[in-house]
């Protein structure tokens, strides 16, 4: 059986946990954080060196850290990946985009923002960049979602997902969503998905 150490709260372990239910795959669920230092013990770190979370340890025993590497293996023979070779490239390159211009202004900003213990960080300078670089890279999705219904190709893909992670409360950190309707727009459509669940569900206990 699969393993997902995950932190509920995160974007990125909201992606593997969404593409999981979306393929109706069965896993198991084991919470983990570094805020209580969870993720920083041996075991842990002889799992991912780089301590972190969400890490997938597949049923074989090996382990793929990463959320995007997350959803390329499990999305492999899937409709979920392109089948046409410039859409799949396409799809590459939204992944690429969320953890170089995305997740860095809009994920951070969003952690600033909820948790007390980074409050001593979010100085006004701070936030008014991060504010205006995750604005920048909404702005690159809207271009697209504007005129499309997904991001690469013309059906939902592991690109869609994600850019959802962190999109979908986005205005957690600041962010209004209300200029971009292309991404509005979009992120009612994912959500509408059969199979789609939130960012709180949970597996049953296995």
């Amino acid at each position: 059986m699969l393993t997902l150490y995950s932190y509920q709260d995160s974007g990125n372990s909201y992606k593997p946990r969404l593409l999981l239910a979306h393929l109706d795959l069965l896993f198991r669920l084991v919470e983990m954080s570094s805020r209580d230092g969870s993720t920083r013990t041996p075991d842990h770190l002889a799992r991912n060196p780089n301590g972190k979370v969400p890490l997938l340890e597949l049923a074989d025993g090996r382990h793929l850290a990463e959320s995007n590497a997350m959803l390329v293996h499990l999305a492999e023979g899937t409709g979920f990946i392109p089948a046409d070779p410039y859409d799949r490239a396409k799809m590459f390159e939204w992944l690429f985009f969320e953890q170089y211009d995305h997740e860095p202004s809009i994920a951070v900003r969003r952690a600033l923002t909820v948790y007390p213990e980074r409050a001593e960080l979010a100085t006004p300078e701070r936030m008014a960049d991060l504010l205006e670089r995750g604005n920048r890279a909404l702005g690159v999705m809207e271009t697209r979602l504007k005129d499309h219904d997904w991001l690469a190709g013309e059906v939902m893909s592991i690109a869609d997902i994600s850019l959802y992670g962190y999109t979908h409360d986005a205005h957690v950190g600041g962010f209004d969503l209300s200029r971009f309707p292309g991404i509005e727009a979009w992120v009612k459509r994912i959500a509408d998905q059969p199979g789609h669940v939130g960012i709180d569900w949970r597996p049953e206990a296995a």
